[in-house]
């Protein structure tokens, strides 16, 4: 057994090497007693706008409602097909039918996990409205061929970049591209607060103002409801703890990338390591190998004191939630086939060399036996 267990994502080790800043941030906000729409909240979507070369930013309370308010600012309606990948968290496909739309699913490419652009258009019917890449693990998605689909046939873009603030896509950001670019700031996230959190960023004014208005219930100015809108505002003390975290983001991108390579140059004779496309800066959200002994090197690690994930055990048009859309097994075969075989190891910018050395001996060790 371990002598000292590693952890997965070490959030206690970042807040101590900040938290005097962090303290402080705090301690502004509720001094303010400004917990709602305080400064800190627009300061904060100038800085992501301007870090995601965008003109807007809009700060809400979760990636999930940075998804779901983007739909609601395109008129999504009942009926209206999005098309999206199988292979991503619940929230991306969720949304869509929250609105009662129809989440139309694309399988992935079997080397970078990202929708299958190739596959695409296959799908389009005259009620698709919109396509939901998802930059997965922090790579981003066939933007170009994406666009150039959405233009032909007059869809809306949105970029699901709940894992991806930073990564760069032919030298531009992740959420740059896109009609909109939907980020999370869960704690776990490269950006993340000590809550829940999220922002959109877009280009489009009237896009901006209808979304500023849909995180308040719909209002322009207090009790004046002009759109049916929801409760999705980012709090004042999230968007203070993300401002003293932006500055180190990209210093935090780089020791994910320096860990990354390492990672993939010691293992890549035993597994299948992350496959970056040329044109592509990926950020390493997570560090996700393949092996057909996944479940086995799971429990190897687990005895030896290094924890893992699965990201993500189940395709999303086989989860029970979906059933409703009539799926089956075998209809999104690539998806199926990674689920299976997905393994996340520890990965975050303040693991030692020690750590990582440790998880890569634990597999080396497995797979000697």
């Amino acid at each position: 057994m371990a002598q000292f267990k590693i952890e997965f994502t070490d959030l206690k080790k970042q807040y101590k090497i900040l938290e005097n800043e962090i303290n402080l941030a705090i301690k502004e906000v509720i001094e303010s007693a400004k917990f709602i729409n305080g400064p800190q909240v627009s300061e904060l979507e100038q800085k992501i706008a301007n870090y995601c070369n965008r003109k807007y930013g809009i700060g809400v309370a979760s990636g999930t409602d940075a998804l779901l308010l983007s739909l609601m600012a395109i008129n999504l309606e009942p009926g209206d097909e999005v098309i999206t990948t199988p292979f991503t968290f619940i929230a991306t496909a969720e949304v869509i039918t929250l609105l009662k739309a129809m989440p139309v699913f694309v399988d992935i490419e079997e080397d970078t996990y990202n929708i299958d652009v190739s596959k695409i258009e296959e799908k389009i019917t005259s009620k698709t409205k919109a396509i939901i890449p998802v930059h997965l693990y922090g790579q981003m998605a066939d933007m170009d061929e994406i666009i150039e689909i959405a233009k032909k046939y007059n869809l809306f873009v949105i970029e699901d970049a709940a894992q991806a603030i930073g990564a760069e896509y032919k030298n531009r950001k992740a959420g740059s591209i896109g009609d909109f670019g939907a980020f999370s700031f869960f704690p776990a996230k490269n950006l993340g607060c000590y809550g829940d959190g999220g922002m959109i960023v877009t280009n489009n004014k009237e896009f901006a103002e209808k979304l500023y208005m849909l995180r308040e219930h719909g209002a322009k100015a207090k009790y004046q409801h002009s759109i049916i809108g929801t409760n999705a505002r980012l709090d004042t003390i999230q968007a203070a703890i993300l401002l003293v975290k932006l500055k180190y983001l990209d210093v935090w991108i780089e020791n994910r990338i320096k860990l990354a390579k390492k990672y993939s140059e010691k293992l890549k004779n035993l597994v299948k390591t992350p496959y970056i496309k040329s044109n592509r800066k990926a950020v390493f959200n997570q560090y996700t190998i393949r092996t057909e002994k996944r479940d086995e090197l799971i429990k190897f690690l687990n005895q030896n004191g290094i924890p893992t994930a699965i990201h993500y055990p189940k395709p999303l048009h086989l989860q029970e939630a979906f059933s409703y859309l009539g799926y089956k097994k075998g209809d999104l075969p690539v998806s199926e086939k990674v689920a299976k075989e997905v393994i996340s190891l520890p990965m975050y910018p303040e693991m030692t060399e020690e750590e990582q050395n440790m998880v890569i001996e634990t597999i080396y060790n497995f797979f000697e036996k």
